[in-house]
């Protein structure tokens, strides 16, 4: 494959990425990462490097969007930005010390347990709930354009996500994927928000989580600009797309997107790095 095949590929990929980052709230990475590991043959800490560096523009190009739109929390945001930041840091430091083969087996049993998150809720996130007395006095509730005009919302659990949110920390450090996934669970299954609410904030919110920890790859050399600008670039324009088509995609359909995409790159990566092969 020629230089401008693969950064052709690498854009195409990369663009599919950021659609799919800003409709669900994965940042992107999840795919990224995978692609470039498994069909690019890029080493798994590069495509790490460039995927953090490709969270960034897709919370750059999808959070403003959203939050000009009246989606993102910017307060709960902000709030759980604290704990992620922390952990991104730790998973930052440990990535230096963990093969390539444990980072792509533990990438995929992450997916594969947001995957199964996604598909098995029993509750809807849809049913608006009060918010709990953490959530009153930090004044975390919110509203958001719905079918019939602005839908107000509450907010609970807050220090079970706030926990959540240092586990989906360090997972970005350690995996480059922005945590989306787990951010995005977080919010909507412990702390009750509506899922439109949970992926807007999760992509206001892996900018800096992914910022991080993209200090340290690039402290090590991980962050390579041949690889990390076309997927840059590429996710960058499939985020604003995806934020175009959000505010009029069903709730059921994004679990359903979310859920196989996720399902399916996490057999993948499991599979590859049982074997060996990245």
């Amino acid at each position: 494959m020629t230089a401008l095949e693969f950064t052709l590929v690498e854009l195409a990929v990369s663009a599919l990425a950021g659609f799919l980052g800003a409709l669900t709230g994965l940042g992107g990475g999840v795919v990224v990462v995978p692609a470039l590991t498994l069909l690019l043959g890029v080493d798994i800490r590069y495509a790490i490097g460039a995927s953090l560096v490709s969270v960034i523009a897709t919370s750059s190009g999808a959070a403003a969007a959203y939050v000009k739109e009246g989606y993102s929390n910017i307060r709960i945001g902000m709030l759980l930005e604290i704990a992620t930041t922390l952990g991104a840091l730790a998973g930052a430091v440990i990535a230096a010390h963990v093969t390539t083969h444990a980072i792509a087996i533990i990438f995929g049993l992450v997916l594969l347990q947001a995957a199964w998150q996604s598909f098995s809720g029993k509750h809807d996130s849809t049913t608006i709930v009060e918010s709990d007395n953490l959530g009153h006095k930090l004044r975390l509730g919110g509203n958001y354009p719905a079918e019939n005009g602005l839908q107000d919302y509450g907010v609970r659990n807050v220090p079970t996500g706030f926990g959540l949110m240092f586990g989906a920390g360090a997972l970005s450090g350690l995996l480059g994927i922005g945590s989306g996934a787990v951010k995005v669970i977080a919010m909507d299954r412990a702390m009750r928000i509506p899922f439109k609410v949970s992926t807007t904030t999760s992509n206001f919110m892996i900018g800096v989580t992914a910022a991080a920890s993209a200090g340290v790859y690039l402290s090590r050399g991980y962050v390579d600009p041949r690889v990390a600008m076309p997927v840059m670039l590429g996710v960058l324009g499939g985020a604003l797309l995806g934020t175009r088509v959000l505010a009029r995609a069903r709730v059921g359909t994004l679990r359903l997107v979310f859920g196989v995409v996720v399902l399916a790159l996490a057999m993948e990566m499991i599979v590859n790095g049982v074997l060996g092969k990245v």
